[in-house]
């Protein structure tokens, strides 16, 4: 979405109109359940995660900076909704069987592609069950990074840390994944 639009529509929801919220929540959701899922680890979680930080960025609108791009504020409100979620249900990170269409992964329709498809879907589930067992700030960075192939100023900006951060940080949860991967018996490339 252009960013004129975005300020555009914040500025008919400030105004009291709020069915111009509509069209953020569409165009940020798929990203942002990407993002939820991703940190929370289950479809129900990161729903309720996601559904909560809308509600919350509305209620923020008045102190939104409009010079600012919406989704990396917008983000922003969604880890932390995430981070409070697990923190106040003393809930953990959990992975359960993960829908293939939200990550948007492509169906695979030439000869012989039922059985890719079943190592494909092998390996996302072996690459969350990794996810699971890392700390929190090095999933997020994982997350953001290669799941939602933000680049490292939009992560700094989210995560409220320098850009050198967020290549010190993805660089340690890099080798972290990949060493949770070595001791589950996975080959990493």
């Amino acid at each position: 979405m252009q960013p004129e639009v975005e300020r555009e529509l914040v500025k008919k929801c400030r105004a009291g109109d709020s069915r111009f919220y509509e069209p953020l929540v569409r165009a940020y959701e798929p990203q942002g359940l990407r993002l939820a899922l991703g940190m929370m680890g289950n479809m129900d979680d990161a729903q309720d995660a996601l559904q909560e930080a809308f509600v919350k960025a509305f209620r923020s609108l008045g102190g939104f900076d409009t010079k600012r791009a919406f989704g990396p504020w917008f983000f922003q409100i969604l880890r932390n909704q995430c981070r409070d979620q697990l923190r106040s249900r003393k809930s953990r990170f959990r992975v359960e069987v993960v829908d293939d269409e939200i990550l948007e992964f492509q169906a695979d329709t030439t000869p012989g592609s039922s059985r890719r498809e079943r190592e494909r879907s092998e390996a996302r589930r072996t690459l969350w069950k990794g996810l699971e067992r890392l700390p929190e700030d090095h999933r997020e960075v994982l997350v953001l990074k290669e799941l939602q192939g933000l680049r490292y100023q939009e992560i700094a900006s989210i995560l409220d840390i320098p850009d050198g951060t967020v290549a010190s940080r993805l660089y340690h949860a890099r080798r972290a994944l990949k060493d949770t991967l070595d001791e589950m018996g996975v080959d990493y490339p």
